[in-house]
């Protein structure tokens, strides 16, 4: 079957190989790489063999990666990093060039040979980078931003590389080839801008009113790929076309539903991309040259770490986000295996060379989730060592820190609670690290601890022992965690509600004595549930009970064993609450006193309220005349609220009339 038998062996091996990594709690990048080395030409036994043509495919994932990015991608969210993206990506790569020059020279390379891995390691990794940020629920940090903004000006430099170094085998650098090609990316973006803006959106308006969901999956990827084509075409990068394609859609209003659309199959096609990763890689050729290979991967990682991190100090960011970008970006990335590639094709790369730099190139990738994931262990041993964590307040008095809400986390979440709290007059106090949040947080009005919360002098400067209640609004399962082991041990009866962003953090958090537990996937399911309930005249005590029971099922299945005494106080509050119910016109309770009703006895039910015309009459006297149009309060069981809904709305048993 060919092609199609080597697709089915790598999508079983990528199954078993991420299913591996899953359980090892590892990145599933790592799996599918292994995958990729297990069914590759090196290792033997089931072998793919059209690899060209998988390789292919994966460029694909690359575009699609690239698409999917241009449709959440936002100038507003990029506006805080575009220093450093726009000035400080030029100085970086520059940097990162006389550093993978210097490092290939001392190791013996060919002087032209280290020109183009140079070139390789001024180029970090959009595809393994993303995914991983994914993974760690790091997506729409600051960090994320930072790292987001460096790689796509990184992106762009590709196109410039691939000209000009074919052209260092030439006794003259033709500029006349460069200037074409910067011609040529001047009037694509131009195009796009012009024309791209109107007729994209108008073309898939056009095709969304026919109702057909596949035709408008397959425009969908018509679109990206074929902008991306067409860049190609034109001597420019198939994934920067990709990349405006997904920009221009993710302005219009089909933005949202095209990236759902292309999500399942981005996926799909990043699989095999980092499957063909691993195929590249000879387990054999790495142990034979296990000294060489090593010796460039700790001079590249641990540079451009360094240059990325000193970057970012130079560019004004502080705290956890140096160190995020430095061991974020310190990979070389995919588009190094198109410039080797090329450079083998052109002479410049001999066999040696490029089995060199492939195998360096795959190493790094290979190690990038898990140095990103030694992100916030190195910081807290930092932090650890420090004698006097930097703080300051803002907005804040004294009397206000006793009884207070502490927040941990001031983004959209933790401003959102704040600002509600603020309005019922109920005193808060968030700690935050990023200092552009502190001043955003600080113009808000809003009352700011600028602190690292897994401090415990932090923790002390925001009157923990005098709080009332503790939210956690972080993404970060390791902070999270470190934050609430201090908290118990200043007040380990301190009552905590903290975000989780993937499943498997709820046992986790829960262990550590966090009951109150809030999945954002969740909520919003239960509130477009709760509204569409709404909608349908459903009870607000019944919605209430609907959604309660939704949640806490999940609760349950995730963390069984909870407070048992918890679980009855939810229980039995479910049997007695407060329901409001308005009289249609037609109502046989209207123009009838409460006593001729005598609902107590007949029911079960109380009247505690009565809305008529915008006022409210509180615990009516039995003489109170009901009338149509009245909102009526209820207290009682929900079977007895149920008849006397039915009653009111002149309803049967079934629902029907009466």
């Amino acid at each position: 079957m060919g092609l199609a038998t080597d697709i089915i062996v790598i999508v079983i091996a990528a199954l078993i190989g991420g299913t591996i990594a899953h359980l090892l709690r590892q990145p599933l990048i790592m799996g599918y790489i292994l995958a990729g080395i297990v069914v590759g030409p090196h290792t033997g036994g089931v072998t793919v063999t059209q690899i060209h043509d998988i390789e292919l495919l994966a460029e694909i994932g690359v575009a699609l990666l690239l698409f999917a990015l241009g449709l959440e991608f936002s100038f507003k969210e990029l506006q805080p990093v575009r220093k450093i993206a726009l000035l400080g990506t030029p100085l970086q790569m520059a940097l990162s060039m006389l550093l993978g020059y210097g490092a290939a020279r001392l190791l013996g390379v060919s002087w032209q040979a280290s020109l183009w891995f140079a070139a390789m390691v001024a180029l970090s990794s959009t595809m393994v980078i993303l995914k991983t940020l994914m993974n760690q629920g790091w997506m729409g940090t600051l960090s994320s931003r930072v790292m987001i903004g460096i790689l796509i000006v990184q992106d762009l430099a590709v196109v410039p590389m691939m000209i000009i170094l074919p052209q260092l085998n030439q006794p003259n650098l033709d500029y006349s080839i460069l200037a074409l090609a910067g011609l040529k990316a001047v009037l694509f973006l131009l195009g796009m801008f012009f024309v791209g803006v109107r007729l994209i959106p108008w073309l898939m308006r056009r095709i969304a009113l026919w109702n057909s969901r596949e035709i408008f999956s397959l425009a969908l990827l018509a679109v990206g790929l074929g902008v991306g084509y067409i860049t190609y075409l034109s001597g420019l990068s198939f994934a920067l076309g990709a990349f405006v394609a997904g920009m221009v859609l993710g302005g219009s209003h089909f933005g949202h539903q095209a990236l759902s659309d292309v999500t399942p199959v981005r996926d799909l096609f990043a699989m095999l991309f980092f499957v063909s990763v691993g195929m590249m890689l000879d387990p054999y050729y790495l142990l034979d040259h296990a000294a060489v290979i090593f010796s460039l991967v700790f001079l590249v990682t641990l540079g451009k770490a360094a240059i990325l991190f000193l970057l970012s100090r130079l560019f004004g960011y502080g705290n956890v986000i140096p160190l995020a970008v430095g061991l974020g970006l310190c990979q070389i990335g995919e588009f190094a295996f198109v410039l080797a590639k090329t450079g083998h094709g052109s002479g410049a790369l001999d066999d040696a060379a490029y089995a060199l730099f492939l195998s360096v190139t795959i190493v790094t990738m290979l190690l990038t989730p898990s140095l990103s994931g030694l992100t916030t262990r190195i910081y807290r041993f930092w932090k650890k060592k420090r004698k006097s964590p930097p703080r300051s307040t803002f907005n804040v008095r004294s009397k206000e820190l006793n009884g207070h809400c502490l927040i941990v986390g001031g983004g959209r979440v933790g401003e959102q609670v704040a600002s509600l709290l603020q309005q019922i007059h109920t005193p808060c106090l968030i700690i935050e690290l990023d200092q552009r949040r502190v001043e955003s947080l600080a113009k808000a009005g809003l009352p700011t601890l600028f602190g690292d919360a897994t401090q415990p002098a932090v923790l002390e400067a925001a009157h923990l022992s005098d709080a009332a209640l503790l939210l956690l609004t972080i993404p970060d399962l390791n902070t999270a965690s470190l934050v609430i082991a201090q908290a118990k041990q200043q007040r380990p009866s301190l009552d905590t509600v903290a975000l989780v962003s993937a499943l498997d953090q709820f046992q986790a958090l829960h262990q550590l004595g966090v009951q109150q537990l809030v999945w954002p996937h969740l909520e919003t399911g239960l509130e477009m549930s709760r509204r569409a309930l709404a909608l349908l005249q459903t009870p607000p005590s019944l919605i209430h009970q609907l959604t309660s029971q939704a949640r806490e099922k999940l609760s349950d299945a995730l963390c069984p064993g909870q407070d048992a005494s918890a679980q009855a106080s939810r229980s039995f509050s479910n049997l007695f609450d407060l329901e409001w119910i308005t009289l249609p016109t037609d109502s046989p309770l209207a123009q009838q006193t409460i006593r001729d009703l005598a609902v107590r006895s007949t029911f079960g039910v109380s009247i505690v309220g009565v809305v008529r015309q915008q006022q409210l009459h509180s615990n009516p006297e039995a003489d109170f005349l009901l009338a149509s149009g009245d909102s009526i309060a209820i207290i009682g069981q929900q079977q007895s609220r149920s008849a006397f809904r039915l009653c009111a709305m002149a309803l049967t048993s079934t629902g029907e009339p009466s």
